[in-house]
């Protein structure tokens, strides 16, 4: 409201409609909008090729990592460095990893490791007619999907997840030999907080080294995987011990099942 003196000599009061104000603020919340909209418009080439670039990412180090001295870490290796915790992992080359050991792995967590190529497509539709009917689902996770899991996704059930493990899986599977996937999982396998990997956790559950593993350590340490924060391969309970007593019957007659890895 501002007053303003007429030719008459008297005083008037030019009233500004209070609606000014509300249509400056709505002016400078679109001219805001379109300022986003702008920088996005001219930044979208770099957003999508960054998308992209994050994804083609584990598929360069797949092809980087088939290369025998070069030794992956996994996320989970990462997180604790972030998290200032530190962790325990000792390579150790296949060669010297105990067989028995890598019977036990293969008995308990992907018999048909030889067979497929990367994904057990017969388990994984079976897992799918599961769920579709509303049964409870098993898992169908081979060593490639978890090994693919561990070195470049995250934890956690979730169906981006697992669409994104799936062709790395494959893609593993393709790239490396059976024996240099193997050795990458058991060099990044989790068994215990903060221990990765065969030789860290021989070492931590049972003081010897992963060559000289007998049968039931090697079977413990197998069935302790899918939960090896709350499954303690040095301190085994009931269950965990029943288990562990099946794999190494199962992995005393594996013979034909490890052909890929020792012939």
């Amino acid at each position: 409201m501002k007053a303003q003196r007429r030719k008459d000599g008297r005083r008037h009061l030019d009233i500004v409609p209070e609606t000014r104000a509300e249509t400056d603020n709505s002016e400078a919340d679109a001219g805001e909008t379109e300022g986003w909209m702008t920088r996005l418009s001219r930044n979208w080439r770099r957003i999508v090729l960054a998308v992209l670039a994050l994804v083609a990412l584990p598929y360069v180090l797949i092809v980087l990592y088939a290369i025998d001295f070069i030794r992956p870490v996994s996320t989970l290796m990462l997180r604790d460095l972030l998290l200032l915790r530190g962790y325990d992992r000792q390579w150790v080359e296949f060669e010297d990893i105990s067989p028995t050991l890598v019977q036990s792995v293969m008995m308990s967590e992907d018999g048909q490791y030889c067979r497929h190529a990367g994904v057990d497509w017969g388990q994984m539709r079976a897992v799918v007619n599961e769920a579709l009917a509303g049964e409870q689902t098993r898992g169908a996770s081979t060593i490639p999907m978890q090994t693919a899991k561990n070195l470049f996704l995250w934890n956690g059930r979730s169906f981006l997840r697992k669409a994104m493990e799936l062709p790395l899986a494959v893609a593993a599977d393709f790239v490396w030999s059976k024996r240099r996937l193997m050795e990458i999982y058991l060099n990044i396998a989790e068994w215990g907080p903060g221990i990765y990997g065969i030789e860290a956790a021989a070492q931590h559950h049972f003081k010897v080294p992963a060559a000289k593993l007998s049968r039931r350590q090697a079977a413990l340490l197998a069935v302790s995987l899918p939960n090896p924060i709350e499954r303690n391969a040095g301190k085994p309970g009931r269950g965990l011990q029943r288990l562990a007593r099946l794999i190494e019957r199962r992995a005393s007659g594996s013979g034909d099942y490890i052909k890929c890895l020792y012939d």
